[in-house]
């Protein structure tokens, strides 16, 4: 594939090395960079280093959102009939209008895509929210650098997909130093621009408070001056270096001399952390992160770092000396390391290259075909011949049966329905994966699957409706049907917000109202495409019930994927094949553990059980007679553990 990629943060040498993956795996890119740019705080002027697929171009503007490239050259290279336009530039910016302008002269059917990294949702004034408007709605899709920016994408008009990629950070040349702990005078860095923002100003009034440490700024701009005279006030100049910005074999020795590595940035009016590559490279650099808990850094770390409250400088005096402790230095040493290989310069290139596959290959394999439909059943067949009964026999329809019911196997006989015994209770994504496997044995592992809860009903019309949607945008993994309790009429909840620590939290403060997101749709009636079945893989077993459609759909948008529902006449009884209520809250809390285990880690599970069990006490405060006592029941199960509360009750 030829792709026009066109960046001007590609001035960096180090930072075409996307490019130079991509090329290795075989796609023709041609990159178009800045002829010079301010980086770091200093202006950098481009140097081919041997990179013969890369021009740099003369720019008019400073700002990233507002500047414009030298059209001539640009106009040239679109004649060189790209079969993508990567934009590597912000939806609203004046470069973005200019490209799509010549695009739209010179090769206007030519698909592209988008990048950004906002994370704030700005509402930019005319005539720029026009044109970033008009960039997203006829966008082939666009990639990311942290979640919120997707989100904000999509609200604010992207059709095709919105994909997570990381930047990336050259592990060969950012490598661990040969150190087994800290050293006794610890040299805490900080390495970036010198902005009000950064908050360095934070880490000098840190170290003031701690004799023993010694500091090494490495960075420039316009707070540098005020920096040192800062660190002259606090009588600290003594023990803090500052050195100007470095890049290549430079940089990473810096890197490799420290203990820690500070990012004490603070939210700003307009600003808040987008990605912080400084991190990504000192994890690669076997160097320990203390950061700020805002924006994306949250996300990078993970639990490969410390994390301390914005805008408190005993917090991050506090933090870094926790992380100074020799045995948990060196354990976030390893998760740091570890960490990083997500974040290698091969492991982004193949995620933009499937990216790039994903915007420009013809709309998926299960496009023609009608669904196979699944049904994971338990006890009692009536409420499934129910469920067979709405689809008039027009899909091939395959049966789970996780108890062994003879009476199911003769009601699949009659469908004509394809009959599994999973000899045992599988749970519900344990009958799906062998529903896979068998659709896979018999050769129909393209087509797309529609599961179907046996106390759901769905006409035959309405489950073509959700796979036209399914199959209307690349990049659709899965998409969900409105659906209505059948005795009442009222409408069921389908779009759930993925549970985090966050949620948790605002539900304990009874605000939980204030987040509608749509993260997943519920599982009762879910379309999901052949090809996000085989890119995504498929469901997680240890979730025996509840929860395994959000891990699916949570690991499909990490993915890239989206999910989408669509409005439908169908209906759902909820909790119909199962009457013993403490057992399904026992099943359900215990997924609800393992899920925030597998996607939160060890810390936010801990936060979101201390949430689960405040919450519920606050409830019980104000509550009587049975919802007391399931308010009270609920914060013994999270004090206790769910998984240890189902295995100890009910195994």
């Amino acid at each position: 594939m030829r792709v026009l990629r066109i960046a001007h943060h590609a001035v960096m040498t180090p930072w075409r090395e996307r490019e130079r993956q991509l090329r290795l795996r075989g796609e023709d890119v041609l990159l178009i960079s800045a002829r010079q740019w301010n980086e770091g705080g200093r202006t950098v002027a481009f140097e081919a280093e041997g990179d013969a697929f890369v021009t740099p171009v003369g720019t008019l503007g400073s700002h990233p959102n507002g500047f414009v490239y030298d059209p001539r050259p640009l106009w040239r290279m679109l004649g060189a009939r790209p079969d993508l336009i990567d934009l590597h530039e912000e939806p609203v910016s004046l470069a973005t209008a200019e490209v799509l302008l010549l695009r739209a002269l010179r090769r206007p059917r030519v698909p592209y895509v988008l990048y950004s990294a906002q994370n704030l949702d700005k509402r930019y004034p005319l005539p720029f929210r026009w044109l970033e408007k008009r960039a997203l709605q006829s966008a082939a899709g666009a990639y990311v650098c942290n979640r919120e920016a997707a989100e904000i994408l999509i609200r604010k008009g992207l059709r095709g997909p919105a994909v997570f990629i990381p930047l990336g950070v050259d592990t060969a040349d950012f490598t661990p130093a040969a150190k087994a702990g800290p050293a006794p005078e610890p040299i805490i860095g900080y390495i970036g621009r010198l902005e009000r923002y950064k908050g360095v100003d934070l880490l000098l009034r840190s170290a003031a408070e701690r004799p023993r440490w010694r500091l090494e700024i490495t960075g420039a701009g316009p707070e540098g001056p005020a920096l040192r005279r800062l660190a002259e006030s606090l009588g600290i100049a003594d023990r803090t270096t500052f050195l100007d910005f470095a890049v290549g074999a430079e940089l990473a020795a810096r890197y490799r001399r420290l203990d820690v590595v500070a990012v004490p940035s603070v939210p700003w009016p307009g600003w808040r952390e987008q990605f912080c590559r400084v991190a990504v490279e000192a994890m690669a650099s076997g160097v320990p992160v203390v950061a700020s808990r805002t924006g994306a850094l949250p996300d990078v770390l993970a639990d490969a770092g410390e994390l301390v409250e914005p805008g408190n400088p005993g917090s991050l005096a506090e933090g870094i000396d926790r992380v100074l402790q020799p045995d948990r230095w060196s354990s976030f040493r390893d998760a740091g390391i570890r960490r990083s290989d997500e974040f290698s310069w091969s492991r982004i290139a193949q995620l933009q290259q499937r990216f790039y596959a994903d915007v420009t290959e013809p709309v998926g394999s299960g496009g023609g075909r009608s669904p196979q439909v699944v049904v994971v059943a338990y006890g009692d067949p009536d409420l499934l011949a129910g469920a067979l009964e709405a689809l008039e026999r027009e899909f091939a329809i395959t049966i789970v049966d996780n108890s062994g019911n003879s009476a199911t196997r003769a009601l699949a006989e009659r469908a004509g329905a394809a009959y599994i015994d999973a000899g045992r209770n599988a749970g519900f994504g344990g009958g799906v994966n062998l529903a896979l496997t068998s659709l896979a044995e018999r050769g129909l592992q393209n087509d797309d699957v529609l599961l179907l809860n046996p106390d759901a009903r769905i006409v035959s019309s309405d489950v073509h409706r959700l796979h036209r949607r399914l199959h209307s945008a690349r990049g659709i993994a899965a998409v969900g049907a409105t659906q209505s309790d059948p005795e009442t009429g009222h409408d069921v909840r389908v779009w759930w917000p993925f549970p985090t620590p966050r949620r948790a939290w605002l539900d304990a403060c009874a605000l939980g109202r204030l987040d509608r997101s749509h993260g997943f749709a519920i599982g009762s009636v879910l379309l999901l495409r052949a090809e996000a079945i085989a890119r995504v893989g498929r469901f997680d077993e240890r979730f025996f019930l509840y929860a395994e459609e959000a891990d699916w759909q949570k690991r499909a948008i990490d993915d890239g994927w989206r999910i989408d529902v669509v409005a439908t006449g169908a209906t759902h009884v909820g909790a119909g094949t199962s009457t013993d209520g403490r057992l399904r809250d026992a099943l359900f809390f215990a997924s609800t553990e393992i899920y925030q285990r597998k996607h939160s880690g060890r810390i936010g599970w801990q936060s979101f059980r201390a949430a689960m069990v405040l919450g519920a006490l606050a409830r019980a405060l104000v509550l009587s007679g049975s919802r007391r006592r399931a308010a009270l029941l609920r914060a013994r199960i999270f004090w206790m553990g769910p998984v240890r509360y189902r295995n100890e009750r009910f195994t």
